[in-house]
């Protein structure tokens, strides 16, 4: 989990992948603005990797407990132990990784802590999120099996920051090895006869801050030391992620992939969107205009951090082996009134969909390096797909816009590009709609238009070079107000509803509502 406070840096560069609005400021009406948009079919990027929409869970909160476990003697439906309408939700959402146990919590974790019978487990003092005690009654076991349940890969992340290389080592080989060894068999003792696939591992998480406060130097000597010792049996894969830069510290990038690229391969990278300061980040409901548009504005900035961090790892990397995880990013904002305190429980609107498409729109354009993001945090954490109350659940804009998404997982991006005024309020300038195009292994092709205007809707007008459309349907997600969201009293007050576009001549129109998000297939 990230501490920082946001620096202003230089804007990207466009690129084919970009999106350009012509600098033309809006007008106070609410009739609709013209877009233009077109695509080329001929210019296209490496395909979107489907773990561009991985989750984070970490022990924090009711992220875990509660939110995921709740025990095999709860009132709440379960299977053993796993709560049954989160399961179905995620398997619904195709979850294809998600990374455990932290965060800030994965480098005071000790994993020989969480194996073993539940009732003869420690119980520990979660120092970073609450104070509280930890149970450990959800460890290694009840993670890789949950990880199995809802069909995503593990992404593991290691103890570099209080741990010992040994430690590290020999967790790997408790999850992965099929021998006879002494942690294989204790494995097989404590109730998992099959290794476990763990295909993802993080050696120590953010070790510029709560996972050691390092010099960028010692981070990717300690680096280069711990992955040495973590194997997994010949012929297993295994891609290893070295814990990279804070938000725009570029030297941090430029240090790790100098000294140490050739024992990792991916890099990681975190940035947290807010509306306003590190310090007041300001509520996640009943904000008012300005803080829509000045979070979305820094939900943009994802750009300028990708691709100043991706040019950095081209000097170093031209081949481009190693990838570029942003392996936590999404909102935090001050959490709920009422909450328990260091639990980062935070409700979930209309905003945080809009940041969401924005930010997956944006890993489509990078799709040359960046090849897993993991958004912060899965249930009851942050900007969460799911929150739950005792036995009720709801599913938030965001898990809809992840839903709404799907078809873009392996897809191949198409060059897009953008015309027409800029959603302007005060002096901050956006662009007013945002779009993200992809051919699926079919051939299909689907279009993600996003309406960062909260005032005016746009008719957007497109154009796919190649192809003759004869209709687009999808689904749009939008509400009447900026914070529009789902209740437990009212778990379906926003939820994408049929949305399509009628064809005129050979180009697609569009006639996209104010704050919207919406994907569509192309025949």
């Amino acid at each position: 989990m990230i501490h920082f406070k946001l620096r202003s840096a230089a804007a990207a560069a466009a690129s084919a992948f970009a999106l350009v609005a012509a600098p033309v400021p809006v007008q106070a009406q609410t009739s609709p603005m013209a877009v233009t948009v077109n695509v080329q079919t001929d210019k296209t990027a490496p395909v979107i990797d489907k773990n561009i929409y991985g989750q984070f869970a970490e022990h924090l909160g009711r992220g875990i407990y509660e939110g995921v476990w709740v025990g095999e003697k709860s009132r709440i439906p379960n299977t053993r132990g796993y709560r049954n309408d989160v399961l179905a939700a995620l398997r619904e959402l195709k979850v294809p990784v998600v990374r455990w146990p932290g965060g800030c919590f994965a480098d005071e974790y000790a994993w020989r802590d969480g194996i073993g019978p539940r009732s003869q487990r420690p119980v520990r003092v979660n120092t970073h999120w609450g104070g509280v005690t930890e149970s450990n009654e959800f460890g290694t076991h009840e993670f890789l099996n949950f990880a199995e349940m809802i069909g995503a890969e593990a992404y593991v992340a290691g103890n570099m920051g209080s741990g010992s290389p040994r430690e590290m080592a020999e967790w790997m080989e408790y999850m992965t090895a099929d021998s006879q060894s002494t942690l294989a068999n204790e494995r097989r003792r404590n109730g998992r006869d099959k290794p476990w696939k763990v295909k993802f591992f993080g050696v120590g998480n953010e070790s510029w801050g709560c996972g050691g406060n390092m010099r960028a130097e010692y981070s990717a000597d300690l680096h280069r030391r711990y992955q040495t010792f973590v194997k997994v049996p010949r012929g297993v894969p295994l891609v290893k992620v070295a814990t990279g830069a804070n938000v725009d510290d570029y030297n941090f990038t430029n240090v790790l992939m100098e000294r140490a690229r050739g024992q990792m391969d991916a890099l990681s990278i975190h940035y947290y969107t807010f509306p306003g300061s590190w310090e007041s980040k300001g509520p996640a409901t009943g904000f008012a205009e300005d803080k829509w548009v000045s979070t979305l504005k820094n939900a943009l900035r994802m750009d300028e951090l990708v691709t100043r961090h991706k040019a950095i790892m081209d000097r170093h990397d031209p081949q481009k082996r190693v990838s570029l995880f942003v392996d936590e990013w999404g909102t935090w904002y001050d959490q709920e009134p009422g909450s328990v305190p260091g639990f980062l429980y935070q409700q979930n609107t209309l905003r945080d969909a809009h940041v969401a498409a924005l930010s997956l729109n944006i890993f489509h354009r990078h799709t040359d390096r960046v090849r897993m993001s993991n958004i912060a945090q899965m249930v009851n954490v942050l900007q969460a797909m799911i929150l739950t109350d005792k036995e009720r659940m709801l599913l938030t804009p965001t898990y809809h816009v992840f839903h709404m998404y799907q078809p873009f997982q392996g897809a191949t991006p198409l060059a897009a590009t953008v015309s027409g005024p800029q959603y302007r309020h005060g002096e901050t300038f956006l662009p007013s709609v945002d779009v993200s195009a992809a051919r699926d292994a079919s051939g299909r092709l689907h279009l993600a238009l996003v309406n960062l205007d909260p005032n005016r809707p746009a008719q957007v007008t497109t154009s796919i070079s190649g192809v003759t459309p004869r209709a687009a349907s999808g689904r749009v997600l939008t509400g009447p107000a900026l914070d529009t969201h789902n209740t437990f009293d009212r778990p379906n007050t926003i939820q994408p509803v049929a949305f399509s576009g009628r064809v005129e001549g050979d180009r697609l129109v569009f006639d996209l509502p104010a704050k919207s998000v919406a994907v569509v297939a192309v025949d």
